[in-house]
């Protein structure tokens, strides 16, 4: 096992010199424009000009995790750090390695734009969650998912329901291409009031709506439907998920976007 995580790693670090593609989602005069943003693609981890100027924030400095910590914890939780530029989960070992959890943003958002990269090992599973309440007594018994997966190595890639990119278990990706497993992926997750989409290596692949009637059937036609709230909540926490799994996260910033 650890002569496997040490050839990952060492590809994913080799990768990190790579550009990273830069969606404008939701900058300039189109919200949904699908093409790469002209300016030169910032280092890892560091803002481009094109987000700097529409006011993003960096939630990750490639340092530290001053920005995050556990689902109903005031602490990073066990198995999350930061190495070579990455945060990294690895599923920790031993009765004594501390409280497990999700990790969340430590402030609250309600219409943004979350850009994220993401890696994962062979059957590799995880997910991005928002609107995510500490009222209940999980990340995903509140916030809808942006699915995270190996979809050539899990069970859930055989539907595009639950595949990479999906909203979990609701809303299929429609086209989209995943790069070469332990590449990392460039996502984004845009929520305007209740209009969500969900964008996949520069194409958007989900669109729906929140807390509409349509929202709340299909919520109560699936396995969320014994969850009070679920994708109810107006506002909330993002929550990068230990799902048991290795993954690695990178270019983590947000646009607060107007209520």
């Amino acid at each position: 096992m650890k002569t496997m995580l040490t050839v990952v790693v060492a590809v994913l670090l080799a990768l990190g010199a790579v550009a990273c593609v830069e969606v404008k989602v939701g900058v300039g005069d189109d919200a949904e424009t699908e093409e790469a943003a002209a300016d030169p693609p910032a280092a890892i981890n560091q803002l481009s000009s094109e987000e700097a100027e529409a006011g993003f924030q960096s939630l990750f400095d490639g340092e530290s995790l001053d920005h995050w910590r556990g689902f109903k914890l005031d602490q990073v939780p066990a198995g999350w750090s930061v190495a070579d530029g990455v945060v990294h989960f690895v599923p920790p070992e031993g009765d004594d390695a501390g409280p497990r959890a999700d990790l969340i943003t430590r402030d609250q958002y309600r219409s943004f734009e979350f850009r994220f990269d993401w890696a994962v090992t062979p059957g590799g599973n995880s997910g991005v969650m928002f609107h995510v309440s500490e009222d209940a007594p999980a990340s995903y018994s509140t916030g809808p998912e942006f699915q995270i997966l190996d979809d050539g190595g899990h069970r859930d890639g055989q539907r595009m329901e639950t595949s990479a990119a999906s909203n979990y278990a609701l809303h299929a990706r429609q086209g989209g291409e995943l790069v070469p497993l332990g590449e990392f992926n460039t996502s984004a997750l845009r929520v305007e009031g209740a209009a969500v989409t969900h964008w996949l290596n520069g194409e958007k692949v989900v669109e729906y709506n929140l807390w509409d009637d349509e929202w709340k059937e299909l919520v109560a036609a699936s396995k969320f439907a014994s969850m009070p709230g679920y994708g109810m909540m107006e506002t909330g926490h993002i929550a990068l998920q230990d799902h048991g799994n290795e993954i690695w996260f990178r270019n983590l910033r947000i646009l607060v976007l107007p209520d």
